[in-house]
């Protein structure tokens, strides 16, 4: 007899679970739902409060006789790991329904999508955060599949949460990676396996662990609370969970040379040969610096002594805190800035702090930073200065387009991400590019564009084009019809090398006009 203990999302408690407890029961589970409650005070609390449930069970059961699942459904998610990281030898699977992967040091409030939730807590910490009324539960997740009735009920559920649940940090230990887990997508918020399996075939590297063997994903075509909108569908899929089915993602595939596809840490190196250069790091800044008065690259000019002109390159993310080697140091980066270096121009790299959807702000103030240390070296030409920024970066260009300094000589994006992704409910809404094109009509961009991008970030790009072209603003756009997001680690192939020399070529020609064609 499998033991269901379930534990909801934010201002909800045990009642928000009965038609799913009913269901479960009637198919021979036990189920125990979390209260969760208001008086707890703090996260801890709400941990000890499902760990006394896993210590409530039959005491006369064998650890293995009655298998306990914990759910974690949004902010539920939080007590659950933090009970799984006390109790692990007693906890059979976890359910991630509809939620992150906190990890350990990360507070609840980091997922939490509304804004205001964010200003409240910054001046008051103690503060009760309100629970939503009616539509005001979108600022939360997608409502799609709620009548009227539950909207209602959802509503006359809900109850103030004490924002100390949302601001203490998570403490994890590693045996929770030793528990199997599930997954269930509820995809009307815009995540499906189709859009997970793009991440861990084409994007950063910590999203590998999600094609482990134990880890089992699902989808429900319904909105942020399922448990009220197809209670009957969720139970079916927490009993599959338990039993462990479920769609296994296809970790990323492997190269001829035995490394993986995809993988920012790619051995092997760029997917072109570039010529090491003098490299010196200042602070979160990598400056790569062509050699004095040598030659450029092999169908480039000579390059003069003197100042020269440079591109900052601004990475994707978000990524960990404790990546090895950090992005500045892998391959992808560093082949890009020398190969700038190999055309005469200075490649800088900015180790920005995006580490979560909520550090859009603290990444946008560490590269302006950055581009001004750029500029105030003396070996730099303070007025040609190029930004080239790549996948989740992409939310970065917003402030760049909507006041764009003379010395900018052109803004490119490879594959970028241009609109908070649907699942991206925290993503402060100041960063949206699309809305700031009104103030780049002199500006040039560079757009490099994966044919076979994943579907959710393909939206983004098509809707800024759209925007682009109302706006009157010229993109110039290189194409890989045959590529993938990361497409320089996804597809070594002679288009990708093209399309990177394509675009490289493009920024250097608004820099320098003898660089346009090699002359």
């Amino acid at each position: 007899m499998t033991a269901f203990i379930l534990a909801s999302g934010p201002f909800t408690g045990a009642a928000v679970w009965d038609e799913v407890a009913a269901r479960l029961r009637a198919a021979g589970a036990r189920v125990l739902p979390a209260a969760l409650t208001v008086a707890a005070g703090d996260l801890d609390a709400h941990i000890e409060e499902v760990v006394r449930l896993i210590d409530s069970l039959d005491a006369a059961d064998a650890p293995d006789a009655s298998p306990v699942v914990l759910v974690g459904h949004d902010y539920g998610i939080h007590p659950v790991v933090g009970a799984v990281a006390r109790r692990a030898g007693r906890v059979a699977r976890i359910v991630y329904l509809d939620t992150g992967v906190p990890q350990d040091g990360d507070a609840p409030l980091a997922s939490v999508p509304d804004p205001g939730v964010h200003a409240l807590l910054s001046e008051q910490p103690d503060a009760l955060v309100p629970a939503p009324e009616g539509e005001g539960w979108q600022r939360w997740g997608s409502i799609a599949g709620l009548s009227a009735e539950q909207l209602d009920r959802l509503t006359a559920l809900a109850a103030p949460l004490p924002g100390r649940v949302l601001t203490q940090p998570l403490r994890l230990t590693g045996s929770i990676d030793a528990v199997p887990s599930s997954g269930i997508l509820c995809t009307a918020g815009g995540t499906t396996i189709a859009a997970l399996q793009n991440l861990v075939s084409y994007g950063p590297p910590q999203f590998r662990r999600f094609a482990g063997p134990q880890i089992g994903f699902f989808e429900l075509a319904t909105g942020h609370w399922p448990m009220l909108s197809e209670p009957e569908a969720l139970a079916d899929v927490l009993l599959r969970a338990a039993a462990g089915e479920g769609q296994r993602l296809d970790p990323p595939k492997k190269a001829s040379g035995g490394v993986v596809d995809g993988a920012a840490d790619r051995p092997e190196g760029f997917l072109l040969d570039v010529p090491e250069c003098p490299r010196e790091r200042i602070g979160r800044l990598d400056l790569h610096l062509p050699e004095t008065g040598a030659a450029g690259a092999p169908d480039g000019p000579v390059t003069p002594d003197g100042p020269r002109p440079a591109i900052v390159f601004v990475h994707g993310g978000p990524v960990p805190r404790d990546l090895e080697p950090g992005m500045r140091d892998t391959p992808l980066y560093l082949g890009y800035a020398r190969l700038a270096a190999s055309f005469g121009a200075v490649g800088a790299v900015v180790a920005h702090r995006l580490h979560a959807l909520t550090d859009f702000p603290t990444a946008a103030a560490d590269v302006a930073e950055a581009v001004e240390a750029v500029r105030n070296d003396p070996r730099v030409d303070a007025d040609r200065v190029a930004l080239w920024f790549f996948s989740g970066g992409g939310l970065l260009t917003t402030d760049w387009l909507a006041a764009p300094p003379s010395w900018l000589r052109c803004l490119a994006v490879s594959y970028p991400v241009l609109a908070p992704l649907p699942h991206w409910r925290v993503v402060d809404p100041h960063f949206r590019p699309a809305d700031a094109l009104t103030g780049a009509t002199e500006l040039p961009i560079v757009l490099t564009r994966a044919g076979l991008e994943g579907a959710d970030i393909a939206a983004t790009v098509a809707d800024f084009l759209t925007a682009a072209k109302d706006a009157g603003v010229g993109v110039d756009i290189v194409e890989v019809p045959n590529g993938h997001h990361a497409f320089e680690h996804a597809d070594r192939t002679d288009e990708s090398r093209a399309a990177v020399l394509d675009g490289m070529r493009a920024v250097l020609s608004h820099l320098d006009g003898s660089y346009q064609s090699g002359e």
